[in-house]
Order: structure tokens, then sequence, then C-alpha cells
């Protein structure tokens, strides 16, 4: 287990292009690991005819559908002993993934490595204004945890959370952002964002940030009031906080995955794909089959998240997307009815199914 720790940890820190021999080593490892270690995960396997030793590339591993984060515990280790446990922002009381954590290190690093490379190229310090709750208020959000291991990490004195008990402080953020001529940073969901410019909209306020001040937000608008386009939404960042689009990063995971994408880099023009860090790789499949589409076709997001030691790496989700130059295109989420390739039934994880060679 520490080699494969200590494997996964080096995939983390690799700068450059990663080989696909390492990547593959590494995810078979893990395979294995989850496979006997994790028992929903590994009845699943069985219903899909898929075990170690037959399984040689990390292409071939079965991604788990998301929604069993909702159903069952999703874990290699007794969930009781998990140093976080996640939770989704599900609609209702009953339909909400948990996702346990154990080994912070891993976590920390995975969020750490990719953050700098993507919103502190320079490596510097900055400081910090964030759009979310503090951990201490919401310690089951994994977006609250992400958050305050960057703040540690890259925040200067000073950086702090703007959202307390549901509320955003949002005359706080403002009086706060027209003071000092240091660049910030500001990080938050797409939403808290709305609220902000809301306010700053209807107080007639308007607000230069310094130069090279960033902005990275995430999330999408489901289940919100309403929703504003991707350019649109660029377009308000440079009216009401003078950010151009080249500084706004737009941020994309999961609560059941411990890495990130981000859609550029701070400063840099340029087209925009949603870029994963080396322990990340992502394949497009076909809704019904879970066949891999054509190039250039629109296929259902699986991701293969090798930081996601303790739960299952290989993770099918209900988002689509497309394969672009360098990175993938979300293009929202599958309409209608849960996907064929996303539908798991109990009997696939909890049930008396006896797949091949189970005893």
């Amino acid at each position: 287990m520490n080699e494969l720790r200590d494997q996964i940890l080096d995939l983390i820190d690799t700068i450059g292009p990663l080989s696909e021999s390492r990547f593959n080593e590494a995810a078979l490892r893990l395979f294995q690991r989850q496979f006997e270690l994790n028992l929903p995960y590994r009845r699943f396997c069985l219903s899909q005819e898929k075990r170690p030793g037959r399984v040689q590339t990390w292409e071939e591993i079965p991604p788990l559908p998301a929604m069993a984060f909702k159903v069952a515990a999703i874990s290699c280790r007794p969930v009781e002993e998990a140093a976080r446990l996640f939770q989704s922002s599900g609609t209702t009381g009953t339909d909400k993934s948990r996702h346990p954590l154990f080994d912070l290190e891993i976590a920390a690093a995975a969020i750490r490595t990719h953050f700098r490379r993507h919103l502190l190229p320079e490596g510097d310090r900055i400081k910090m204004a964030i759009l979310t709750p503090s951990p201490d208020e919401t310690p089951h959000a994994s977006l609250s945890f992400m958050m305050e291991v960057i703040r540690a990490a890259y925040g200067t004195e000073g950086s702090r959370y703007y959202i307390r008990e549901g509320k955003l402080d949002a005359a706080r953020l403002a009086s706060d952002l027209t003071k000092g001529d240091e660049p910030v940073a500001l990080l938050g969901t797409s939403f808290s964002f709305v609220h902000f410019l809301d306010f700053l909209r209807d107080q007639t306020l308007r607000i230069r940030l310094p130069e090279k001040s960033r902005l990275m937000d995430t999330g999408g608008f489901k289940g919100k009031s309403r929703e504003i386009p991707r350019a649109s939404l660029d377009a308000l960042y440079q009216e009401y906080l003078g950010l151009p689009p080249a500084w706004c990063i737009n941020e994309y995971g999961m609560s059941e995955m411990t890495s990130q994408f981000y859609d550029g880099v701070a400063g840099v023009d340029g087209p925009r794909v949603y870029i994963a860090p080396p322990q990340l790789r992502s394949r497009l499949l076909h809704p019904e089959t879970l066949r891999p589409v054509a190039k250039g076709d629109v296929g259902l997001l699986a991701h293969y998240d090798l930081a996601n030691i303790d739960s299952v790496a290989a993770i099918l989700t209900e988002d689509l997307g497309r394969e672009g130059e360098g990175g993938i295109l979300l293009l929202g989420r599958a309409p209608g009815a849960t996907p064929k390739g996303c539908s798991i039934t109990h009997d696939d994880l909890l049930g008396s199914h006896k797949g091949i060679g189970e005893r």
C-alpha cells in the first residue's frame, strides 16, 4: 500500500506529459486494491465480468456510475474511520452522494498542485476572497475542504471567507476589494458570483481590481433560480470587476472525485478546454453501449482519478463532453432520464449476484 501511495504522489507531482505506461501501471495496481477491499465495487466489477488479471489497460477498468455513491458505501476502509465524509448537494435528503476521504495528504497534494499550475503559475502567494462557507461551517462540503487547502497553501494574511450561515456578505466583500493595490484571487461558486454581481449592479458599483487579480469559479446552475451562459458571465466579470476573460478560470470537479480540472491558465489567452492533472484521465463513452465514441463525437464522461485511493478511481458521470485540443469540452448534463449506461441496480452493488469466479 505504501509503495502504491508513493507512486500516486509521484504522479501528482509530475511536470509535463505522463507516459501511458506509468499511468497504466498505477491504475492497474489501484484497481487490484479497490477490487479486493471495496465490496460494492467488487460486485459491480463481477457483474461486468471484469476482474484483476483479466484487465490489462486502464481503459478496461469498469467505471462505476456516480449514482452508486448514493446507494452504497463506496470505500476500501470502514467509513466511520474516514478523516472527512463529503456529501454532494442533493435536492432531497435521500439523494446525496457520500464520499469518504481517509488520506488527506494525497487529497491536499492533488488539490494544491493543479491549482497552482492554473491559478498561480507565478508561484507566489496571493490575497484570497473566498465566496464559500469555511470548512468549519460546512465540514461535509468537498468544495469548502478544497478552498481551505488552497487558502492555507497559497493565501496571504487577510484571506478570508465571505459566506457565513448561508449568506454572502456582499457589502463587506465590495468594501474589501476597493481597498489596497495588491492583486487578489476571487474563488467561489458561479452562483455566489452571480449574487455578488447582482449586489454591485443594485448598488451601481463597479470595481477595478488591481492588475493580475484573478477569479476561479466552479459549479453550474442546476436547481438555481436562473442560469447565465459562460460568455455572459465573463462579460459581467469584466464590466463589474475589471477582470478580462483570460484571468477568469473555471474549475470542474465532483464530490465523488479528489482531483479537479481547470479550463485555462490565469493570464493566458487561448481556447478553453478542461485540462486534467497527471493522475486523472477521462474517456468519452456512448450512453447506452459504453463503448468509446468516435473522435469529435459527444459522449458520457468517465473519469479515472487515481487520487481516489480509498474509494473507487473509475467513475462514470452523467456529464456530456467532447474531446478538445489538449483537454475536454463540457457540454452539460445528459438530458432527461438517467442514461442507460449510468443506471445501476442494487443487486450490482449489494445483492446476491455472483459473477465470474466469485465464491
